[in-house]
């Protein structure tokens, strides 16, 4: 069974399981993958989290049969898994704009979600180049802040925080703490279908940093794929990450560890059209 196959017999259980609770273990069980790797993938190729993607299905379901029939709010609630009929009204009326019994007003508008289907893009007319390697554990120093995935709020949130650490003195102090100069931007998944997430701007450093606003990480040992990211940043890194999930993960035996993942960032002007960065993330090799 190829990538896409496996990815859409998850997508088609997830449908079947739309009236009850959806385990995400099975889910990733349809698409022969680990949970960490299914989730870390769908949230890549979608932009939402599974989590999220249930909820907008469900809600969508709901609006049709709120406005083809005549079952009670409150059933229709229980019926796609909300504890109460106010959580129901709540999430309802922040996805349609109205509340479930406006819903049934004649001539409403109502938002539909449709089913998300995969399908195989044919690129290849520019290579990926990436290296294989390990690495025994070792520790950073750095800088971190909570960043979350919804609608794309860490393409953002992350650039921003680059921007406050140059401005504040951050990057100077980290960059002049490490032997090489090279900065690190760690990402940090809390769980891959929770909406947030810490990322830290960091360097491996023997020299300790004094205050509060320092954190010390240790990095795991792992099976690394390494990247190169040629261009303006952050731009370039993130065509780079969306062609690692969309094209090198469905084409190879390698599936995410669940693991931290780094952007590596060597001295150079980011700005530079020939500013060249890494991306490495932990992999395992699928049996």
């Amino acid at each position: 069974m190829n990538w896409l196959d496996r990815m859409s017999a998850a997508l088609g259980y997830i449908e079947e399981q739309m009236m009850e609770d959806i385990d995400i273990d099975e889910v990733a069980r349809h698409a022969i993958s680990s949970t960490f790797h299914f989730q870390r993938m769908f949230h890549m190729l979608t932009g939402i989290t599974v989590a999220e993607y249930v909820r907008r299905r469900r809600l969508t379901l709901a609006a049709q049969e709120l406005a083809s029939t005549h079952a009670k709010v409150v059933d229709i609630a229980f019926k796609y898994g909300y504890e109460s009929p106010e959580a129901f009204a709540k999430a309802f009326r922040k996805a349609h704009g109205l509340s479930p019994s406006e819903a049934r007003q004649q001539g409403v508008i109502l938002k539909a979600y449709a089913p998300i289907a995969f399908h195989l893009s044919l690129k290849g007319d520019q290579e990926m180049e990436y290296q294989i390697g390990q690495r025994p554990a070792f520790e950073v120093t750095g800088k971190r802040i909570n960043v979350s995935h919804k609608e794309g709020e860490n393409l953002r949130t992350i650039p921003a925080f680059w921007n406050v650490c140059e401005a504040d003195g951050s990057l100077e102090t980290l960059q002049s703490a490490a032997a090489d100069g090279v900065l690190l931007g760690v990402c940090m998944e809390n769980h891959p279908q929770s909406e947030v997430f810490q990322y830290a701007i960091a360097v491996e450093s023997n020299r300790p940093l004094v205050g509060d606003q320092w954190t010390t990480l240790t990095i795991p040992a792992s099976t690394w794929a390494k990247f190169t990211s040629v261009g303006t940043l952050p731009n370039a890194i993130h065509t780079l990450w969306s062609r690692i999930f969309e094209e090198w993960f469905p084409a190879t035996g390698y599936e995410h560890t669940g693991g931290p993942e780094l952007e590596v960032c060597p001295p150079g002007d980011p700005l530079a059209a020939d500013y060249r960065c890494e991306v490495w993330i932990p992999v395992v090799r699928r049996g």
